[in-house]
C-alpha cells in the first residue's frame, strides 16, 4: 500500500489499536525516526516523534527502537527512557529505564579485534578520502557520505571489506556505510523476536528503510506464519537510497520520516 489515506491507514493499524496492551511497535532509527545526514553524530530525532513514542509506551505492550547504533547511543538520540532499545543490530538489549544494556557475550568479546583491524587500515588514506569511522562497540562503521569523491571512497572500502573477510570478520553494506562486525550471527529480527515473545504480543508493527530492516520484516512474517502473532504490519519507509525490497515487501509504504511519524501519530490517536 502506498501513500495511504486516513481511512486506509486506520484499517491497516486496527489490529494494533484494537488491543494495544498486547501490541508492539518497533522502529528503526536512522532514516525512519531521524533523517539521514552526512555525519551520523549530527542526526536528530524531532521532538514530535519522541513525544509520540513516550505516549505510545504508556498504551502499548512493547515499544522499542531497533538500531545499528549502540543501544545507549540510540536512547540518547531518541531521548525516551520509557521504551526498550535494541542496539548493534540486535546484539544489545537495553530495557526501559535500565542503565546498562545486555550484550551477547560472544559478540562483545570481538570488540578489540574489530577495532584493531580498522585502526590498521591506512588511517592516512581514510582521512584523505574523508572516510569517517564510527565506533559502535564491537562494530566499526566506515562512512563515505559527503566525501569529495564518493566513488573513490567506496572503491577503497571494497578493498577493506575483502581484507576483513579474509581475516574472518563479517561485513555489512548500508546506506553509504561499510560495517566491519564480529563473525557472530546477529540481525534486527532476532531482537524483534526476543522482545515480542517476552512481552506476549499478539500483534506487532515494524518500520524501517534499509536492508537490515528486512530481517525484522522476515521475523514478523515468521511469527505470523507460526501463529505466535495474529497480526503484523510491515511499514516500509521509502527513500532514494533504500533497497527496493523495503517497499516491495511492506504492507504499508510511507514517504520518509514525516510519513512514519504520521503512522506513530495514528497509533497514538484517541
Amino acid at each position: 500500500m502506498s501513500a495511504p489515506t486516513s481511512r486506509a491507514l486506520s484499517d491497516v493499524l486496527a489490529p494494533l489499536r484494537d488491543d494495544p496492551a498486547r501490541a508492539g511497535i518497533f522502529c528503526d532509527v536512522d532514516g525512519t525516526l531521524a533523517p539521514i545526514v552526512s555525519r551520523a553524530e549530527d542526526a536528530e530525532v524531532r521532538e514530535e516523534a519522541s513525544l509520540l513514542l513516550g505516549r505510545l509506551a504508556g498504551r502499548y505492550g512493547c515499544v522499542a527502537c531497533v538500531s545499528g547504533r549502540s543501544a545507549t547511543e540510540a536512547r540518547r538520540l531518541v531521548g525516551v527512557g520509557e521504551i526498550a532499545y535494541a542496539g548493534s543490530h540486535g546484539a544489545e538489549i537495553l530495557a526501559p529505564g535500565a542503565t546498562t544494556p545486555r550484550v551477547i557475550p560472544a559478540f562483545k568479546s570481538w570488540e578489540q579485534r574489530v577495532r584493531g583491524f580498522v585502526a590498521r587500515r591506512d588511517p592516512a588514506g581514510l582521512r584523505r578520502l574523508r572516510i569517517r569511522i564510527e565506533h559502535k562497540g564491537p562494530i566499526e562503521g566506515l562512512h563515505w557520505r559527503g566525501a569529495p569523491d564518493e566513488g573513490a571512497a567506496r572503491t577503497h572500502l571494497e578493498g577493506i571489506a575483502h581484507q576483513a573477510e579474509a581475516e574472518g570478520l563479517a561485513i555489512h553494506w548500508g546506506r553509504k556505510v561499510l560495517e566491519v562486525r564480529p563473525p557472530i550471527p546477529i540481525d534486527k529480527g532476532q531482537a524483534v523476536r526476543e522482545l515480542a515473545v517476552a512481552a506476549g504480543l499478539s500483534a506487532a508493527l515494524y518500520g524501517g528503510d534499509d536492508a537490515t530492516d528486512l530481517d525484522a520484516f522476515a521475523t514478523l512474517d515468521a511469527l505470523l506464519a507460526g501463529g505466535e502473532l495474529h497480526a503484523a504490519v510491515k511499514v516500509g519507509v521509502r527513500s532514494d537510497e533504500g533497497p527496493p525490497a523495503i517497499t516491495e515487501s511492506a504492507d504499508l509504504t510511507v514517504d520518509g520520516v514525516d510519513g512514519y511519524v504520521a503512522v506513530l501519530a495514528a497509533l497514538a490517536a484517541d
